[in-house]
């Protein structure tokens, strides 16, 4: 078996022969790891290279225009990214693209990844010296979808690549006929136009506006997936706990500083050790976030006993992280969330976010601002909103039966302000 040092030194040989870097110096390397919506935890190495002639700079965070950031992912032994700092590159025979750029371009990227296009990768956006590609199965999106971007200059030199994501859709698909129609979905659509509070800034006052919630139904009939898919979502646990307490406690609550970044040891990497973060939250574990819970709202929110429900737990960074919404959702909507980090081995609350006081923080919004009068009814706002409605097909990753399932995603672009009744789109809201 190979030492780690020549594991280590064999991937920065390859990179330095594959990208052209003989005027360039490894200035640093170090490993970083995060774990996917699969629960897989995915090591890398990531490598700055500093050209030759550029004298050390004084600010060691500081990358000279032409360094190369390449990054290899250790799971694949694929190049996740390439970076040319400032698209700028000192490069001798390293990837340089022949026209037509499409053609050869989709011919590297077949090379690096083992995809084929067409089948797993298809075009999104094509720019002058820019491409674009994204998972899709017979032109039916996929989300969470793989990415992939390339960019090179006026020589056909690559200037950046980068891949996102695992392009697995296509084997863990199942397969079925669509047959979604917005007349069978109406009652589920009146139910997901709500009303949302939305900060004004020109007016200085929170505007109503009802908006449909967008959300996936699944195409067998069998229920719906939340739009947002990623591993927040799927590795979640649901509490639904509402958070009560009967006295205040006298200490104030006090912020910590929180230390997200990891030293990963070349050992951990090349065994591919599972992160913390892959690991589920027990019963034991739950019951103590929901007492540090309870003890950061009695401390910071002392008189919002039963205003809040501790919504969901996940693991991130290191900590374990807990989702706060308002019972009942009432007030400003999507303004009124809170995010508390709780630490994974003391089971203390060590910091927060309130969406509201960022807000008022950063002066956007105003504690003093009115909220709009609600002139119209959620059923009137319904009725503007129903020929607007729109609903796509799309393969959307179901945690539950660990497979892509074909879905329509229901959407609507427009708004109704709730004072005036006048359709707006949100866009411009």
């Amino acid at each position: 078996m190979k030492s780690l040092n020549a594991n280590i030194q064999q991937l920065i040989d390859q990179a330095k022969a594959k990208f052209g870097l003989e005027f360039y110096y490894l200035k640093r390397h170090s490993f970083h790891r995060y774990v996917n919506m699969f629960n897989e935890t995915i090591y890398t190495l990531n490598m700055e290279w500093f050209p030759s002639h550029e004298a050390e700079s004084e600010d060691d965070d500081l990358n000279p225009d032409g360094t190369a950031v390449i990054e290899v992912n250790l799971n694949t032994g694929q190049i996740e990214s390439v970076i040319f700092v400032m698209d700028k590159t000192y490069a001798q025979h390293g990837v340089t693209f022949k026209r037509p750029y499409p053609a050869h371009i989709i011919q590297w990227i077949e090379q690096e990844t083992g995809l084929i296009y067409g089948e797993h990768f298809h075009m999104h956006q094509e720019e002058k010296g820019e491409l674009s590609f994204e998972e899709a199965i017979e032109g039916v999106q996929v989300t969470p979808s793989g990415s992939i971007e390339v960019k090179w200059n006026e020589h056909g030199q690559l200037m950046y690549f980068t891949q996102h994501g695992q392009f697995l859709a296509k084997t863990l698909l199942k397969a079925e006929e669509y047959t979604l129609s917005l007349d069978k979905l109406e009652n589920l659509a009146k139910q997901q136009v709500q009303l949302f509070q939305w900060p004004s800034f020109e007016h200085n006052r929170i505007r109503s506006i009802y908006a449909l919630e967008e959300i996936y139904v699944k195409n067998d009939g069998t229920g719906t997936l939340p739009f947002e898919i990623g591993r927040e979502e799927t590795h979640c646990i649901h509490m639904n706990e509402v958070m009560e307490w009967n006295e205040s406690i006298n200490n104030a609550f006090e912020k910590k500083e929180m230390d997200i970044q990891e030293n990963i040891s070349a050992e951990q990497a090349f065994s591919l050790e599972p992160s913390p973060d892959s690991f589920p939250i027990s019963k034991k574990e739950q019951a103590e976030c929901i007492k540090a819970v309870r003890t950061f709202l009695a401390q910071q929110y002392p008189k919002d006993t039963g205003k809040w429900v501790l919504k969901t737990l996940y693991r991130e960074h290191g900590y374990i992280d807990a989702i706060l919404k308002t019972n009942g959702q009432e007030g400003s909507g999507f303004m009124d969330k809170i995010k508390v980090f709780i630490d994974a081995s003391s089971f203390e609350a060590v910091n927060y976010i309130d969406k509201k006081e960022m807000f008022q923080v950063c002066g956007i919004l105003s504690p003093s601002q009115a909220t709009s009068k609600i002139s119209v009814s959620q059923t009137e706002a319904f009725e503007k909103l129903r020929e607007r409605l729109e609903l796509t097909p799309i393969y959307v990753y179901d945690e539950v039966q660990k497979q892509y399932v074909l879905c329509g995603k229901l959407d609507c672009h427009d708004g109704v302000d709730a004072e005036s009744g006048e359709v707006v789109p949100l866009q411009d809201i």
